[in-house]
């Protein structure tokens, strides 16, 4: 994992690596049960080379509080480990330069549980699984089982700060997660 981190953050795989501070590969304990896939670093994650540490980070770390889960319990990572330049989304061209970085972290880490944050990183996983996806609206707090993996796509943690209603949605589909980890779903 090591190896991995440093190929990471020496990375110069498509543009992003020109405009970025520093590039974030992720953390999180290496046999993490439960693996969280964000779309992009933001302003504070370049930073800081750590994922979600700005405000959706301050909901990510609510939401797991609610179901009795600290981030020293999980793996955090993004899709794309390189902030896009003006928080725009990621291109598929960026997306695909960072693919093999996330399917190294998935082989390595192994996790039963893979939680997305955001159409981005719903869209990517299902892809990689071979499952066909309608909108993040339609299948947040939805479990699709992959073999022995439970993926289960949720609305990014910054959606409830643009709409407050989202937090509550959000809490419903942690509660499914913790469901799912209990082995109740």
């Amino acid at each position: 994992m090591e190896q991995l981190k440093r190929e990471v953050r020496q990375c110069t795989k498509c543009p992003l690596s020109a405009s970025r501070t520093h590039a974030v590969p992720g953390e999180g304990p290496e046999d993490a049960r439960v693996l969280f896939i964000g779309e992009a670093p933001g302003k504070n994650e370049d930073r800081q080379g750590r994922p979600f540490v700005g405000r959706a980070g301050a909901i990510l770390d609510e939401l797991l509080a609610s179901i009795g889960l600290a981030r020293g319990d999980v793996y955090i990572t993004n899709i794309v480990k390189c902030r896009p330049p003006g928080n725009r989304d990621p291109a598929a061209g960026e997306i695909e330069a960072c693919s093999g970085y996330l399917d190294r972290q998935l082989d390595l880490i192994a996790p039963a549980v893979v939680v997305t944050l955001g159409r981005f990183a719903m869209q990517a996983m299902f892809r990689r699984s071979g499952v066909e996806a309608g909108s993040i609206g339609e299948e947040r707090g939805t479990v699709h089982r992959v073999g022995d993996l439970a993926l289960i796509p949720v609305y990014h943690p910054a959606a409830a700060i643009y709409d407050p209603n989202k937090k509550d949605v959000l809490l419903e589909d942690f509660r499914t997660l913790r469901s799912v980890i209990d082995g109740n779903a």
